[in-house]
């Protein structure tokens, strides 16, 4: 039986996924493209500077969106280093955002704001045990950042942090990974999640706010460019081996990062702007081969994910299935 939370998050989707928040390049074309396409589009409040630009978008999202759309998510990062959380949170209750995605940090108060309007809280972990706390602490779902994702990300296998996370927990999971085909939004069902969580493909998108060098550099890399450091921000991710070439660095034999310097948007530990020159990418951008509007890339996905369904259940199964 489904989960009412996991019910909720997939009544108006037409393929089980969510598009990742992107710093610096989410924006609101960018959401309501992938609402409007059949997705949660997501964005993080720190995308928009300042404090007002926030409660414009907002505002713009609230009321370009309808009920035939899907619904939208904020994140927001829950760290001591962010200043305007509270200012933020205060916002995403006034507008009643649908679901909100919360990052670095578990807080109860948080939660329960977003609770105190209906809206659903999922916070991305990077173990068992970030897991445990952020459900004791009052989200109502998960989403497993596995090895391959995007950005911030961590290490173990989303077969292995699946399986754990299912062992207790059975409300919504939404795998983040290197995922970037149809095949891989099913491949997460199979292992135990409800939804794919899909973010560097979307880097290659019409509508994203990415400088075109980091789109093309996108659709030119494999699993092959990337590189896992702690340097840039004190956390670590996945980063284009590329730009970090093109900073002056060496990819190669990148020194150890401070966490105590974490400071999103500034690359504390170097010189080179995180993310404006270092540019944040998962594994899975093998599968994108060309810059093409939000719309066509979930239709390629919704194609893939229906191909992947065919060849797994057979034509029939499918067609019940679906009934």
């Amino acid at each position: 039986m489904t989960h009412p939370i996991t019910a909720r998050l997939k009544a108006r989707l037409k393929i089980p996924v969510i598009g990742s928040p992107l710093f610096i390049i989410s924006n609101p074309d960018l959401v309501i493209a992938q609402c409007r396409a059949g997705i949660i589009g997501a964005f993080p409040s720190l995308n928009a500077r300042p404090l007002s630009q926030l409660e414009e978008w907002l505002e713009r999202l609230s009321s370009e969106l309808t009920e035939s759309d899907a619904p939208y998510a904020v994140n927001l990062i829950v760290h001591k280093t962010t200043d305007r959380l509270m200012d933020d949170l205060a916002l995403c209750v006034k507008y009643k955002v649908p679901v909100i995605i919360t990052s670095l940090g578990a807080r109860e108060d948080v939660n329960e704001a977003i609770h105190s309007y209906g809206g659903i809280v999922l916070h991305d972990v990077i173990n068992n045990r970030f897991a445990r706390k952020a459900i004791e602490k009052g989200a109502d779902g998960l989403i497993p950042v596995a090895a391959g994702a995007g950005g911030h990300a961590g290490t173990t296998s989303p077969f292995a942090l699946v399986a754990e996370i299912r062992e207790w927990f059975d409300g919504p999971i939404a795998l983040s990974g290197a995922i970037a085909t149809g095949y891989g939004i099913l491949g997460a069902e199979a292992m135990g999640a409800d939804l794919a969580y899909i973010g560097s493909a979307f880097i290659a998108t019409e509508e994203a706010r990415a400088d075109q060098r980091y789109k093309q550099m996108i659709v030119d890399s494999t699993s092959a460019d990337i590189v896992y450091s702690d340097l840039f921000t004190g956390v670590s991710g996945n980063y284009l081996k590329p730009s970090i070439a093109a900073a002056g660095l060496d990819p190669d034999n990148l020194p150890k990062g401070d966490y105590s310097t974490m400071n999103f948007g500034s690359g504390g530990n170097t010189e080179a702007k995180v993310w404006r020159d270092i540019w944040g990418s998962g594994q899975g951008i093998g599968a994108v081969k060309s810059i093409v509007p939000a719309a066509e890339l979930v239709a390629r996905l919704a194609r893939e994910y229906a191909e992947a369904r065919a060849r797994l259940l057979g034509p029939e199964r499918v067609a019940l299935a679906a009934e």
